[in-house]
């Protein structure tokens, strides 16, 4: 499904971030990328997404070699995608309800779906009863869920999380990491990058851990 073949990215200055990288990523499969802030856990993420683009190497998506596609086209791809960013991106002036409706009113979604859609996806993360409320009334970990929320309410074939348990207490991290269990057990493919130990020893999957601009599989 993702397949990454000898990948580097530099960014302006010469700094390199990821250095001769191979990954393939299955259809379904629970993967967790470790390793310390700054590794390049993030650009990792935004690559597979076509957020960024490599510097060398190609990446590609369902077969697809995302340096090679339209401009155009990359929006449609992204459509598989689910995405959970570090820094949330709601919409304070909004309700809970709106933020996650706003994906699908962005890629027109017929509008006699989209409360059924939003329910949904406000159920699985047990923010059913606050929709009505806005973020800012939410606790980190509830927002966090939002977050998760409107990443799958259009129900992607990937997730990809991003620090999902940044600067939540403990027993939050650990809801957190069981949802995102869950989804995959529901058949998401979902790509975790954490420095959050604690986290990823608690999902039994395929761990692989950044250092020094190179991917290395992690001892289990």
């Amino acid at each position: 499904m993702i397949r990454f073949d000898r990948v580097g990215k530099r960014y302006p200055g010469g700094i390199e971030v990821l250095a001769r990288v191979s990954l393939e990523i299955a259809r379904g499969e629970l993967v967790v990328v470790t390793g310390p802030s700054g590794a390049g856990k993030s650009t990792l993420l935004n690559l597979m997404a076509g957020i960024e683009l490599p510097t060398v190497g190609h990446v590609a998506v369902n077969g697809e070699n995302l340096s090679r596609m339209r401009p155009r086209a990359l929006p449609y791809l992204r459509r598989q995608f689910g995405l959970v960013f570090q820094d949330h991106k709601l919409l304070y002036d909004r309700s809970v309800f709106d933020n996650v409706a706003l994906p699908l009113r962005i890629v027109g979604f017929d509008a006699a779906t989209i409360p059924g859609r939003v329910s949904a996806a406000l159920d699985k993360v047990g923010l059913l009863d606050r929709s009505r409320s806005p973020p800012i009334a939410l606790s980190g970990g509830e927002q966090q869920r939002l977050c998760i929320a409107r990443a799958i309410v259009h129900r992607p074939a990937i997730l990809l999380a991003d620090e999902p348990t940044a600067n939540l207490d403990p027993d939050y991290a650990a809801a957190i990491a069981d949802l995102l269990l869950s989804l995959n057990r529901a058949g998401v493919t979902v790509v975790i990058a954490t420095h959050d130990r604690a986290v990823s020893d608690r999902l039994p999957t395929r761990r692989i851990e950044l250092r020094a601009a190179r991917l290395h599989e992690a001892a289990a």
